[in-house]
């Protein structure tokens, strides 16, 4: 592995500038299809475009600001000894792939990622099973720095705290270096977007991506199967609504005027909600130039197939 820039007085900015060089960590289980949160798309659309793609949230912050606990705890449970690389790294070989480590392991050829988890998510991190993307992760952070494991190690709020060792696995690392210098060469070099995958977010990035029409009629060619096949897939989704309302409506039924039913395998309520609203309608009759003044107006582009 060569280092690609020093992170130890780097700039947020210039982080996710460096970034769009090439797959991270982060990026590899998307690449893969096999991220729940990220999808392909979206990494490519990172990528390719010159806007910053600065994702964040609550659960994101807190993973950063509790990743020296993280360690910390590793090293009290492990007796092993770690430290910060400080620098984004690139393969030699395969200069698309970068990392940007956690930690590297003092004494072995291997390194340490660390990960919080909501109690919620305990059931994935197990000995037999661990969340598949970040498995992804630590092998291509293997990849590049030519390491001979990983460590993965988990802070689940208020539970556990847990570590693994992933062993180098060549064949897996093969696999995912072709994968990943695919998507590099036939998708973000060629400047072709990956095929969507179904997801929310790639709804999302396709909507950012294309946000306004412009009028123009094209023909359609080679989409009859997938439109009849969608036909097919709204009739099913019908009758399957229509089977989950009989069941509500039964449970409803079932409940009357109580709030809460439940047994040791299923709690159901039926509660009063209360919600305000604005009566739009009435604000614009009585006082028109006060709806004027805060109205908001937001387009949006609306998608509908209609058989021929």
């Amino acid at each position: 592995m060569k280092k690609l820039v020093s992170t130890l007085n780097l700039d947020k900015e210039s982080w996710l500038r460096y970034r769009k060089r090439g797959i991270g960590g982060s990026d590899a289980g998307a690449v893969c299809g096999l991220n729940p949160y990220r999808t392909a798309i979206q990494v490519y659309y990172d990528k390719t475009s010159d806007s910053i793609e600065d994702i964040d949230n609550e659960a994101m912050r807190q993973g950063r600001e509790l990743e020296e606990y993280v360690a910390r705890r590793f090293c009290e449970a492990s007796g092993k000894k770690v430290r910060r690389a400080n620098a984004m790294f690139y393969d030699e070989k395969n200069p698309f792939m970068l990392a940007d480590v956690d930690r590297m392991v003092v004494g072995e050829n291997a390194g340490l990622e660390c990960k919080t988890a909501s109690p919620y998510m305990m059931d994935q991190w197990t000995d037999e099973y661990l969340p598949i993307s970040y498995q992804i992760q630590c092998y291509h952070y293997m990849s590049v720095c030519k390491a001979d494991a990983w460590y993965l190690a988990v802070v689940i709020y208020g539970k556990a705290f847990k570590y693994y060792r992933i062993e180098r696995d060549d064949e897996v690392i093969e696999n995912l270096i072709r994968i990943e210098k695919e998507f590099w060469n036939a998708h973000v070099i060629s400047g072709v977007m990956p095929d969507p995958d179904g997801s929310k977010t790639a709804d999302s990035v396709i909507a950012d991506r294309f946000k306004g029409s412009q009028g123009l009629v094209i023909p359609l060619y080679g989409f009859d199967e997938q439109l009849r096949r969608r036909q097919e897939l709204l009739t099913v989704i019908d009758h399957m609504e229509t089977e989950k309302r009989q069941i509500d409506q039964q449970l409803k039924i079932y409940l009357g005027d109580a709030e809460t039913a439940e047994n040791e395998h299923y709690k159901v309520s039926w509660k009063n909600v209360s919600r305000s609203s604005l009566d739009e309608k009435r604000l614009k009759e009585e006082q028109p130039e006060l709806y004027e003044k805060y109205k908001r107006v937001t387009t949006s582009r609306r998608f509908t197939v209609k058989a021929a």
